[in-house]
């Protein structure tokens, strides 16, 4: 198995946190799972090789897109594919969606519109070069060139609520609330409208699943126990972590840490 992330440019690290590809040979006929947990950030997702299905509730499968978003999620994903695969990611921030798509993030949330569906014909096109693409270095500069022109047809321009929802992600997600709309200058009932708008989540709930974030970047940490991490990464108490876990990635943090939950493989690479 293969994972490794890109840097974007200067010019789009406002919107972007990385590229990011993920790919593999089946080395046997047992299919592969894969699993997409909560997070407060968007993204871009093009499978360039393989095509996985989605699991659903009710275990009933589905096929998932070829290429698409997938919106800010507060709930986990699984998906199966049983032949090689390769994935190309761009991981955005929330309120790149506004800027990137024109459309409020909330829009996006816990939604996987597939980029046709979601651009109309540009989306068909981009995912005809991007699949068509030699090598990685070639995606990147597809999609960025890409986005750059949806940037300026696009862009808005809110620097304070940006600034809020980016001191959220660089605080893993401990900064007060109430300071963070003090600092935006707005009323409340504004601050949590304008940060839903461009989050995708009120400012609760995205303090949660970006506070789950920090926990899960332990991962490999064998230094630290479970309690330990809990309270670090601002937990009050173990229930309360485990609670937020098992809502967020569908596993006991024990069975996450310890390297066997499913689809977590790419961690170890």
């Amino acid at each position: 198995m293969k994972y490794f992330t890109i840097l974007p440019s200067a010019d789009l690290a406002r919107y972007i946190r990385f590229f990011w590809v993920l790919e593999h040979n089946l080395a046997d006929s047992e299919p592969y799972f894969h699993k997409t947990m909560a997070d407060g950030c968007a993204e871009m997702v093009f499978h360039f090789k393989g095509r996985f299905d989605e699991i659903l509730k009710t275990d009933e499968s589905e096929i998932s897109f070829r290429s698409g978003i997938h919106g800010q999620s507060q709930s986990f994903r699984r998906f199966r594919i049983g032949e090689d695969f390769g994935i190309f990611g761009v991981y955005l921030y929330p309120f790149a969606v506004p800027a990137l798509f024109g459309i409020p993030a909330s829009e996006l949330s816990n939604q996987m519109p597939d980029l046709t569906t979601l651009l109309g014909q540009t989306g068909t096109e981009l995912e005809e070069r991007v699949m068509l693409a030699g090598d990685h270095p070639e995606r990147v500069q597809i999609v960025s060139e890409f986005l750059r022109k949806r940037i300026r047809s696009h862009e808005v321009r809110e620097p304070a609520v940006f600034s809020v929802i980016s001191s959220v992600i660089l605080s893993n997600g401990l900064a007060k609330i109430p300071d963070l709309a003090a600092q935006s200058f707005l009323s409340t009932r504004q601050f949590e409208r304008k940060f839903l708008a461009f989050s995708g989540f009120t400012p609760k709930l995205f303090s949660r699943i970006i506070r789950f974030h920090s926990a899960l970047n332990e991962y490999g940490n064998k230094e630290k126990s479970l309690t330990e991490i809990a309270y670090e990464c601002g937990y009050y108490d173990q229930s309360h972590f485990i609670h937020d876990f098992k809502a967020f990635s569908g596993d006991h943090p024990k069975t996450y840490f310890s390297g066997n939950a499913e689809g977590m493989g790419y961690r170890d690479v």
